[in-house]
């Protein structure tokens, strides 16, 4: 394809990634649902495709989307759900690839174990864009955001490794389950060393990040960064770019400016938005490469498999999740949990604490029924598939590879657009939401907490600089506006009583005021641009001004 063609290419993908996010956005069908279906429209017409390059996906594609999710998850509540993202991540994901490989293995014809594992492993980690996209908009609680991101950060690394033992089984005919452990244990440690290891590099870096640009350009290089180190120790590259992008996502707030953080968000979300717009065409694009070599197998052959697959991935995962939360509590305290206070003295608040940690990681049948459906595969799966050899060792086609492409395909057209159409619906069912009210509490306390320690810090600044008398006071009575402002909302939640946000219609009047007067100085320095009175150089250093303005204020009152 030449240069023109492909420029002409990405500008085509760039208006159908736009186009389908607008009508994502007014109809609440999922993004990522639609696209791959415009993917496999526009392959079965005539013309140029782009097939799937699993090492570009792999080196360019993967660590740029899984940084920028780790940048925004919370190490915090993370650490606080491990047991079951870990259990969805590792033992789940390992669970899949065996139970996938054993049903090829007794009911394929021909299939052998270790090429039945390998497509196991291909689609046993869930790709979680488009439930979280789903789960966001239907404003979904926090709890169940940080298991379905977690899981999502942590899967890939050991379906990957799975693959790579289940490929050299297949290839080499030898497999050894110490050797298998010993390498994913490897893989797995050595991955979480390189991944704080680069979170320190960056940390070191500090006195650059004060300028936003290099700041940028140093965010946009790390994932590449711990991605190549690691793969160079062979250990798990997408680990140690997961494990960056916790430990600096945490630290950011203490070590960053501002001005760097608020354009590095920026920049983060329109890589988001345009690779995971391309990753979503890209799967619908393949069809006609899974299925050109089809034809050698009988048609109960690929029934046969495909049921396999997709019976394995949407059947296991319910079980498992019923499974691990039926556990008796004893034996879930045993695994982890924390004991149940023995001393009937103690505080009540201090019990309420233990036994919210202690039920953290605890779901109900409804939190169980929605991340049930929530298994979405994506592009890693398709990606991690293409990897497959074309021949073993011995020169002899590599088992069943066109079979395995198939039925990976299946899988992911399956649940990103079967359980992600669907998904939005069964939350709503469900009745599943976070608790408005409580979020906008702990906001709210959190402000006037900020508040009264800069009121604190204006009194020290005051007994050590005498002169600055009028400018502390100027700044106090802006700040006591501002505490006054967040203790009524405190107040109004609280007489509310309700799990949704109560509504004032004074401070909803005053945020369209304060809008309405932003955009009349907007109107007014336009109109000094236009009559020449204004360059437009200082032009935009206003309206950068009023920008920031306005984007301090809140959509409604929260």
């Amino acid at each position: 394809m030449s240069i023109h063609s492909t420029l002409l290419f990405v500008l085509a993908a760039v208006a159908v990634i736009v186009a389908v996010r607008w009508v994502a956005a007014r109809t609440g069908l999922p993004a990522a649902a639609l696209l791959p279906l415009i993917g496999i429209a526009y392959a079965l017409l005539p013309g140029p495709n782009i097939g799937l390059d699993p090492d570009l996906v792999l080196m360019v594609v993967l660590p740029p989307l899984l940084y920028s999710a780790a940048l925004d998850s919370s190490l915090l509540d993370l650490r606080r759900n491990l047991r079951i993202v870990v259990s969805l991540s590792v033992v789940l994901v390992l669970l899949t690839g065996l139970l996938v490989g054993i049903g090829f293995h007794l009911f394929v014809a021909g299939a052998t174990l270790a090429a039945g594992i390998a497509v196991g492993a291909a689609v046993a980690p869930p790709d979680p864009v488009a439930a979280l996209a789903v789960g966001r908009r239907v404003n979904l609680p926090p709890k169940m955001v940080t298991i379905i991101q977690g899981e999502g950060l942590l899967n890939d690394a050991t379906a990957l490794t799975m693959l790579s033992v289940a490929v050299a089984a297949a290839v080499g005919g030898k497999f050894s389950f110490p050797g298998a452990v010993a390498q994913f244990v490897v893989a797995a440690v050595g991955g979480v060393a390189v991944g704080a290891a680069v979170a320190w590099a960056k940390r070191l870096a500090r006195p650059l990040t004060a300028d936003p640009l290099l700041s940028n350009a140093i965010s946009l290089a790390t994932p590449f960064v711990a991605y190549l180190i690691g793969e160079e120790l062979h250990v798990s590259g997408v680990l140690a770019v997961v494990v960056a992008g916790l430990i600096v996502g945490h630290q950011t707030p203490q070590f960053g400016s501002g001005a760097a953080r608020l354009q590095t968000n920026a920049v983060w979300r329109l890589v988001d938005f345009l690779l995971e717009g391309f990753v979503f065409l890209l799967i619908g694009q393949q069809l006609p490469e899974v299925v050109k070599n089809l034809r050698q197998y009988d048609t109960s052959t690929i029934v046969t498999a495909v049921a396999v697959s997709v019976g394995v991935v949407l059947l296991l995962r319910p079980a498992w999740l019923v499974l691990t939360q039926s556990l008796p509590r004893s034996l879930h305290t045993r695994l982890g949990g924390i004991a149940e206070p023995d001393d009937a003295d103690e505080p009540a608040s201090a019990r309420q604490v233990a036994r919210a940690d202690r039920n953290a990681d605890r779901l109900t049948a409804r939190e169980v029924a929605a991340l049930s459906w929530s298994g979405t595969r994506g592009v890693i799966s398709l990606a991690a598939i293409f990897t497959l050899p074309l021949t073993t060792d011995g020169g002899a086609p590599f088992p069943d590879r066109d079979l395995l492409l198939f039925c990976t395909f299946v899988v992911v057209l399956v649940t990103l657009v079967g359980q992600g159409l669907t998904f939005a619906p069964l939350v709503r069912r469900l009745g599943l939401r976070a608790n408005e009210a409580d979020q906008a509490r702990v906001r709210n306390e959190a402000r006037s907490a900020a508040v009264e320690a800069a009121l604190a810090r204006l009194d020290a600044v005051a007994a050590e600089d005498p002169e600055s008398g009028v400018a502390v006071n100027t700044i106090r009575a802006q700040l006591l506006t501002r505490l006054a402002r967040y203790r009524g909302r405190l107040d109004l939640i609280e007489q509310s009583g309700s799990s949704e946000m109560p509504t004032s219609p004074a401070y909803e009047t005053a945020l369209r005021v304060r809008r309405a007067t932003i955009d009349a100085q907007r109107e007014e320095l336009v109109r000094w641009r236009d009559s020449g009175r204004l360059p437009d150089e200082e032009l935009r250093v206003l309206e950068r001004e009023l920008d920031h303005e306005e984007l301090l204020l809140p959509k409604r009152s929260t």
